[in-house]
């Protein structure tokens, strides 16, 4: 399987395709490509038998699909937590490497790095981290976009994007933060948010409330 396809079937496992539709548009925006080239590989992943997709209806993961994005996610976030946790990578810098390692690495040493770092159960931007049996806590798949103004919540993930996490490390959004949603601006405008904690506002953009996951 060609690494674009694996990134693929993980940011479709990412979004909550094991359990619901994700659309087009959510793939194009969290890979950064055209809808066109996201239609390409829907079509070719259907073909495989690793995805479903009803026209108009969005994308799902088959099981054989969720078996092998659950591994490749394994791979990925134990790797991302060694060079976050032990190497002191910054978060927005840690994709590339993790996505090196993780197709050179044998199941022995992964099942040994899981065993040193601790049988970590989320990686660094808060993603669930599968064991070795496939067992693991499912994650929320409620997004920031979606809740309504005056509503307390609280930031229990990040999509693993570059471009988000550096954004976020700007704004200084942390996980586990409790935020309240203050308004939506008009015409795509920014959420505006309040820490419950320190009291800061601020505004996070459109888009990037489209991947920051809440609880």
């Amino acid at each position: 399987m060609t690494p674009k396809k694996e990134d693929y079937l993980k940011i479709i496992f990412e979004l909550g395709g094991r359990k619901k539709k994700v659309s087009n548009k959510q793939i194009s925006m969290s890979l950064n490509v055209a809808a066109g080239s996201v239609t390409e590989m829907v079509r070719k992943l259907v073909k495989e038998g690793l995805v479903h997709h009803e026209p108009y209806g969005g994308i799902s993961l088959t099981a054989n699909g969720v078996q092998i994005a659950e591994e490749l996610i394994r791979r990925h976030r134990l790797w991302e937590t060694f060079l976050v946790t032990k190497l002191n990578y910054s978060l927005q810098d840690v994709h590339e490497d993790a996505e090196v390692l993780e197709h050179a690495t044998s199941g022995n040493l992964m099942d040994h790095l899981d065993e040193f770092l601790g049988h970590p159960q989320r990686c660094p931007h808060g993603g669930v981290i599968p064991d070795k049996n496939g067992d693991y806590e499912e994650d929320s798949h409620d997004v920031l976009i979606d809740v309504p103004d005056g509503s307390t919540v609280e930031v229990d993930r990040f999509i693993d994007n570059h471009d988000l996490l550096a954004y976020l490390a700007g704004v200084k959004l942390e996980l586990g933060e409790r935020i309240k949603v203050l308004a939506h601006k008009p015409f795509e405008g920014p959420i505006e948010i309040e820490v419950e904690e320190t009291g800061e506002k601020m505004g996070i953009g459109y888009k990037a409330a489209h991947y920051i996951f809440v609880k």
